[in-house]
């Protein structure tokens, strides 16, 4: 009997384009505040995005784009949301502004942060008691 051979190579993809995945994070409050600078934390993203295992080379696979209050971050190949609010985390910390401040995923939408205060007024009417 003869050996099977196997096929060598990938497996044959369809010819539509791959989905690029958006995702928004909206920071209004901090930034209305003053607390946070919205150019700052573009710029970090931009440094500490990693693209294939390399951080600082994003070429044409992200894209980091800001309108006012809110940083967007498009990518072409695959992108974690979970990443991105590892990376926002990390900017809050590096900023000290971590104990004030939280990112939450918007019931909205899918692909949007949001920073949001903590609840503070609450903590304090429960330790009263």
């Amino acid at each position: 009997m003869a050996p099977v051979v196997g096929k060598k190579g990938a497996a044959p993809t369809k010819g539509g384009k791959k989905k690029a995945n958006t995702f928004v994070i909206d920071c209004g409050k901090p930034v209305e505040d003053k607390i946070m600078d919205i150019a700052s934390f573009e710029k970090f993203l931009q440094d500490r995005i990693k693209v294939g295992g390399k951080t600082g080379v994003l070429g044409d696979v992200v894209t980091i784009a800001r309108d006012k209050n809110k940083v967007s971050v498009t990518s072409e190949s695959a992108f974690s949301k979970r990443y991105l609010k590892y990376l926002t985390k990390k900017y809050l910390k590096k900023h000290n502004v971590r104990d004030w401040l939280r990112v939450i995923a918007s019931n909205k939408d899918r692909n949007v942060y949001e920073l949001r205060y903590f609840n503070i007024a609450e903590n304090e009417a429960e330790d009263e008691d």
